[in-house]
């Protein structure tokens, strides 16, 4: 398939931008790059400019919110204006040089960004890890970039039940392995059969070892090892572990020969680490050592926009691949609750009312466990609506600053989620196509005249 990119002059009366954005539309022609004059809905985007004024900054917010957009400066830039226009929404910034250097770097990343959404539209990584929510999206797109360009190890962090075990299968799936994935549960050693989980061990090395095994070092060799709860570990074990790594060999127990091992390591915790290195329970020459790349797996109170996608995800696991529709009260029901125990809550409480219900779609409220049920309607605001009111107040903001940001997150939300279609977001907000319209126009001219405008400093993940 050809790589496509649109091309948008931000400042078309400024010389600079209109000679560069011609150098560059030729420079990516030459290299069959197709370039097309407006700006699309998804896809890739290159945004030239001279100044990275409010009007720039929301038009880039605008345009980021369905597509990888790459910011070429025409003019110079510093650090903090930089800063500004990655922080509205850019995936990257670039300053211009001249065509034959600034165009090799744009058509680099390019490239690497189709990769990339190649990868996240493929079975490995679509099929196993559900949610299309800005920071679940940020995670995915880091996550197959450091697993397919690169063989760092790589360190994952957050709290029980948000995947870490499905980024790892991720992860092993894009490396290109050879060998196959070793799994080993620190939490559940005991620590006098440790040594022989990580080493193996030769017959008679120890009392009950009846026979040779191999442990997981040699399991792993050749794919790919993952450490869960590797918090868990002892330091006596936390130096072994060190030792392999640094020489890529080791001895079983009972055993004088080294064997060697090369694997690509993966760790995973709901510990914090930096903490426990200063307290010294675990070793900083060890943690910098696993954590070469590191990413965080967000709670589902940080994504809730993916409740739903998941609930379905996990229905047609269920039902042997079938789709079941919910009920919209149902649908209320699951976006409304919480889930301490985060995505495997949910899947609990997605298998439990699967198994309450029968006959066709859709699935009712009926099939809720009784001692699962509100005893009211799902109250609106919830707690999450009223914390961040609070925050504001707390801040010093006023009520209308409160309102109008309020309704300007609505609609960039709204956008966001219907993919930037202005009709499918106006439908979402109850509001005419038309009144939508003319609150966005509204909100680019406020930003002109206001830099400090609701939503004039927003981010959003590229």
């Amino acid at each position: 398939m050809a790589l496509a990119v649109w091309l948008h002059n931000g400042d078309p009366a400024q010389p600079s931008t209109a000679g560069a954005a011609a150098a560059l539309r030729q420079a990516l022609l030459r290299a069959a790059v197709h370039v097309q004059a407006q700006p699309q809905d998804g896809g890739y985007g290159i945004v030239v400019f001279a100044q990275a004024d409010a009007a720039l900054l929301e038009r880039l917010r605008a345009l980021a919110a369905s597509a990888c957009v790459l910011a070429v400066g025409c003019e110079p830039l510093s650090p903090a204006t930089m800063w500004r226009v990655l922080q509205a929404g850019a995936c990257d910034v670039l300053l211009w040089a001249d065509a034959q250097a600034c165009g090799a770097q744009v058509l680099a990343r390019l490239q690497r960004w189709h990769a990339v959404q190649a990868l996240l539209a493929s079975p490995a990584v679509s099929g196993l890890l559900v949610g299309d929510s800005p920071c679940w999206r940020a995670l995915l797109r880091g996550v197959v970039e450091v697993a397919a360009f690169t063989t760092s190890s790589v360190l994952i962090t957050g709290e029980t039940g948000t995947g870490k075990d499905l980024i790892a299968q991720a992860i092993h799936r894009l490396s290109g392995l050879a060998g196959e994935l070793t799994v080993l549960d620190c939490s559940t050693l005991a620590p006098e059969l440790a040594g022989s989980e990580f080493f193996g061990h030769e017959r008679g090395a120890f009392t009950g070892a009846v026979q040779a095994r191999d442990g997981a070092f040699a399991l792993a060799d050749g794919g790919l090892l993952f450490l869960d709860e590797v918090g868990e570990l002892p330091l006596a074990m936390q130096a072994q572990l060190l030792r392999v790594i640094q020489e890529q060999k080791y001895k079983r127990l009972g055993s004088n020969t080294w064997q060697p091992s090369r694997f690509r390591l993966v760790c995973a915790t709901n510990r914090e680490l930096e903490a426990e290195v200063a307290r010294g329970g675990f070793r900083a020459d060890l943690y910098y050592r696993i954590a070469a790349w590191r990413c965080r797996t967000p709670p589902l109170r940080e994504r809730r926009s993916d409740i739903l996608a998941l609930a379905s995800h996990f229905l047609r696991q269920l039902a042997a691949g079938r789709d079941y529709a919910l009920d919209p009260a149902l649908r209320d029901y699951l976006l409304a609750r919480d889930y301490p125990g985060n995505v495997r809550e949910l899947r609990q409480t997605v298998a439990r009312i699967w198994h309450r219900h029968c006959g066709p779609a859709p699935i009712t409220l009926g099939a809720i466990p009784p001692d699962e049920r509100p005893a009211g309607e799902p109250p609106w605001p919830d707690a999450q609506f009223m914390a961040a009111i609070r925050h504001a107040l707390d801040r010093g903001q006023s009520l209308g600053r409160i309102g109008q940001a309020a309704a300007d997150a609505a609609i960039r939300l709204a956008l966001e989620q219907e993919d930037g279609n202005n009709q499918r977001a106006a439908l979402r907000l109850g509001v005419t196509d038309r009144a939508l319209q003319l609150r966005r126009k509204a909100q680019a001219d406020s930003a002109k005249t206001s830099p400090d405008a609701p939503g004039a400093a927003s981010s959003h993940p590229g």
